[in-house]
Order: C-alpha cells, then sequence, then structure tokens
C-alpha cells in the first residue's frame, strides 16, 4: 500500500510529535498539581504565590535581564550583520559566525566568570599594569545584583544567533531600494528605513521572541554567575521544587505555569506583529 503525499508529510513529523509529547506532559502535569489541593480544584497556590514578594521580586528581575540582554543582542547583531555583510558572506566570515554556536551556554558563562570576577583574569592584568591597587579594588561583574555577568554571557552567545538569522536577509537584499532612496534625496538614516527595516523588522521580531523566551526561563547561567539575591525566576523555581519543605512544592509548579502563560502571550503577540508585517509586505505595502 502506497502512502499519499499527505500521510507521507505526517509520518515525517511523527517523532517531532511524539518528542513533544514530553514537555507537553510536563506543562498539563504541572498545571494539575498547581489547580488542586488534596485531589479537589483550587486556586490557593496561586493565591499564595501572589502573596510572595520573593516571586514578585524575582519575576520583574528576570523581566528585566531578559529585556536587556534579548535588546542588546539584536542591537549589536544588526549593527555587526549591516556593518561586515560582505565579510560575513564568505566562508571565513560564516565560520567566525557560527563557531561561537558551537558552545554551550555554560561554556560561555565560565568564559566570562574567569575574565571578568575580581580573582579573573582582566582583574589581574589591571592589577599588573597598576590601573588598580589591589584585586579586590576591581568592581563586580560577576554574581552580581544587576545581571552583568549573565547580560554579557547572553550577548556573546546570542549576537552570532542574531547574525544567522539577519544575514539571508542582506545577503539577498536588492541594492536597487538604496538606490531609489538615494535618488530621492534620502540620506543613510532614510536607506535604512525604508530599504532596509520593512524587511529586517519580522527578522529581528522572531528573533527576539526565541532569545526572550530562553533568557527568561534558562537555569544554567542564572546558577551559574547569578546573585543570591535577587534571584531569576528559574532559580526561584528550583529551590522551591527541591527544597525540604514539600509545602513550596506546588508553589514552583505555580510560578512555571506563570512563566509559561508569559512567554505564550508574547509569543503570540511577537508572531501576530511578524506575521502582519509580512503580509502587508507581500501587498506591497509597508
Amino acid at each position: 500500500m502506497r502512502l499519499s503525499e499527505t500521510n507521507k508529510a505526517w509520518l515525517l513529523l511523527l517523532p517531532a510529535f511524539l518528542f513533544l509529547l514530553l514537555p507537553l506532559y510536563g506543562l498539563l502535569s504541572a498545571l494539575w498539581s498547581s489547580l488542586t489541593v488534596n485531589g479537589a480544584f483550587s486556586l490557593s497556590v496561586y493565591q499564595q504565590l501572589m502573596e510572595r514578594d520573593a516571586f514578585w521580586g524575582s519575576l520583574f528581575y528576570s523581566l528585566r535581564i531578559a529585556i536587556i540582554a534579548t535588546l542588546l543582542s539584536l542591537g549589536f547583531g544588526l549593527v555587526f550583520t549591516r556593518t561586515f555583510t560582505h565579510y560575513l558572506n564568505k566562508t571565513s566570515g560564516k565560520l567566525a559566525a557560527w563557531i561561537p554556536m558551537l558552545f554551550p551556554h555554560f561554556v560561555w558563562g565560565y568564559l566570562v566568570l574567569l575574565l571578568f570576577q575580581q580573582s579573573g583574569f582582566i582583574s589581574y592584568m589591571a592589577f599588573q599594569i597598576g590601573i588598580i591597587e589591589s584585586r579586590e579594588a576591581f568592581p563586580i561583574l560577576t554574581n552580581d545584583k544587576n545581571g552583568f555577568g549573565m547580560i554579557i554571557t547572553y550577548m556573546g552567545k546570542e549576537i552570532p544567533f542574531v547574525i544567522l538569522m539577519l544575514l539571508p536577509i542582506y545577503a539577498q537584499q536588492n541594492s536597487q531600494y538604496h538606490d531609489l532612496v538615494r535618488t530621492l534625496g534620502g540620506n543613510r538614516w532614510h536607506r535604512f528605513k525604508d530599504a532596509e527595516w520593512p524587511w529586517v523588522y519580522p527578522v529581528l521580531l522572531e528573533t527576539g521572541v526565541i532569545l526572550f523566551s530562553f533568557i527568561f526561563s534558562a537555569y544554567e547561567i542564572p546558577y551559574l554567575l547569578g546573585a543570591t539575591f535577587p534571584e531569576m525566576i528559574s532559580i526561584l523555581t528550583y529551590d522551591w521544587f527541591y527544597a525540604g519543605d514539600w509545602s513550596e512544592r506546588p508553589l514552583a509548579f505555580a510560578a512555571m505555569i506563570f512563566t509559561s502563560v508569559i512567554i505564550g502571550i508574547i509569543a503570540w503577540i511577537g508572531f501576530s506583529l511578524m506575521n502582519r508585517k509580512r503580509w502587508l509586505l507581500t501587498k506591497g505595502s509597508r
């Protein structure tokens, strides 16, 4: 019996669907555990969660770190791609952008730790040169409450990803749009706004949603480079889940659901705007 093209497509997608069943099961299990108390439906766990100052502090701190790291990665990635498109189109340029993506986030985290901590390489060099009087005078840039170590780590890892996403846009860019804007008297800003931005914006938005979702919920970098207080939401959830007091485990489930809802809302808004922009481009409108 020969399979139709539709059946072949579904058969090829079957492994991916089976793989997605695992996180789906975890999400449904967390939702059930956060909405039931002694087998009965209850919202008391979410009421307790809303009353926890630690949760709100961790949530807003995580949002701040995720937004800053995402915007900086997008901005620097866009500048690098625009500036070095000609070089990045070469094999050596592509390798320079792709090789950093081969290393996991915790490798970048350890690299930042070795470079920027008070006992790290940069503080040692600054002390040897005489810029600082002692290594303790070097500013605290890792495990700090401002999240500098986490932000610089995510930038080092995500900027190459942004370049990878934007490079096809600039590689296939039609130079006639730039010539038209220049003929009409437009400056460099107008050339970027009118000839590049309509095509770059949807990709930037899509990439930004991906980066924000990952950074907001990531665990390894906050664990390695985060401060004791305030904590990223992933660390707080982990502490609640594995705490000796089992009464806090439902709070961990509720916090995970709350985080998932925030990511889902942002993803829905972002992809709605992206699809609308792409639809307008296909109709010749901007």
